[in-house]
């Protein structure tokens, strides 16, 4: 498959390569996508592409290429914002080729509210992610801000486990919220898939 053949090339270089693939409708969930970005960047020899999802189809050599995808979009009513769904939408031909089979896979998301059913979100990108046969990695945090002694500067401040969760106040702009703490779960989160696409990318070459 021409995973394995990617594969190869990143490990002859002593790279893995992670991308993120995001939408954002007002910046916020773009400030989110840069921190997991970062994080993933944090690991030595990992090459990171920041992909918005209206760039997608005319860089699909790198979604190919890439040992692990990160998906991200705000949440809006419930759900993945409609840009992002075209992306799962637009997907389906990598699907048909399996092209993205036993890649790794995580998700990030951001709304206005603190809850705003974001873990819905979260499982949509789950489900998208298994239906191309990938490996879901999840947030490895303890919950954040759940006793008298927390504080909405804990990371995973919002208790998501399936992912990296946000929340932005909406009126302000995305130079403010994000907060910090949930651009340092999202970072958290981008490093952790970077060191797991450091350890499976000797496993596909000895298969």
């Amino acid at each position: 498959m021409a995973h394995g053949t990617n594969t190869n090339i990143a490990r002859a270089q002593n790279v893995a390569r992670v991308a993120v693939v995001y939408h954002s409708g007002y910046g916020h969930t773009k400030i989110q996508a840069e921190a997991v970005a970062r994080g993933a960047e944090s690991v030595p020899g990992t090459q990171v592409a920041l992909i918005p999802v209206d760039q997608a189809e005319a860089r699909a050599a790198e979604l190919e290429a890439a040992d692990a995808i990160i998906l991200g979009a705000p949440t809006y009513m419930g759900s993945v914002s409609a840009p992002f769904k075209a992306f799962m939408d637009w997907s389906s031909k990598a699907w048909f080729g399996q092209q993205w089979k036993n890649k790794i896979a995580a998700g990030f998301t951001n709304s206005g509210s603190q809850s705003g059913d974001k873990l819905n979100s979260l499982i949509q990108l789950a489900i998208f992610a298994m239906q191309h046969g990938m490996i879901w990695i999840g947030l490895d945090l303890m919950p954040g801000n759940n006793n008298s002694k927390g504080s909405v500067q804990d990371l995973n401040r919002l208790g998501s486990f399936l992912g990296a969760m946000a929340q932005s106040n909406v009126d302000v702009g995305p130079d403010q919220a994000p907060i910090e703490s949930d651009r340092k779960t999202a970072e958290y989160l981008g490093r952790r898939v970077a060191e797991f696409a450091h350890r499976v990318v000797p496993v596909a070459i000895a298969a």
